[in-house]
């Protein structure tokens, strides 16, 4: 079984920052989360959100490019287009953080973590458990 100086629970802005800052102090490190590292706010909230958000901007410059004298008699909007930029923004950013895991030798490891002793976390990530 492998033991690190530090062990971090939650891959989130916070969780993430402390790993690197960790590491960059010479300890060896893991971070433990059950989804990708950046957190609700990269993967699922803000980020996504703001992705969608430029793509109906994007729309709502069409609609008023009568106003410049610009007439734009047909548009559509592709959903599925619409959600796969978005994901695939996401994504960019999270792969981002997972190369400063490695950049720093910081450990990610997928699953959920949970304390069982003082200095013991038990990980389980649906097919097995690691302590």
């Amino acid at each position: 079984m492998k033991q690190y100086d530090l062990a971090i629970l939650g891959g989130g802005p916070g969780g993430y920052v402390a790993a690197i800052r960790a590491a960059q102090l010479g300890l060896s490190t893991a971070i433990i989360d059950q989804d990708k590292l950046g957190g609700i706010c990269l993967n699922w909230g803000c980020i996504p959100t703001k992705a969608l958000l430029k793509n109906a901007e994007v729309l709502d410059t069409i609609k008023n490019a009568k106003n410049f004298g610009i007439n734009i008699p047909f548009y559509k909007v592709d959903f599925a287009k619409t959600i796969k930029r978005s994901r695939q923004t996401s994504a960019r950013l999270s792969k981002g953080i997972e190369f400063l895991m490695k950049k720093n030798k910081i450990t990610h490891i997928i699953g959920r973590g949970s304390f069982i002793a003082k200095n013991n976390i038990e990980v389980k990530n649906g097919k097995k458990r690691v302590r």
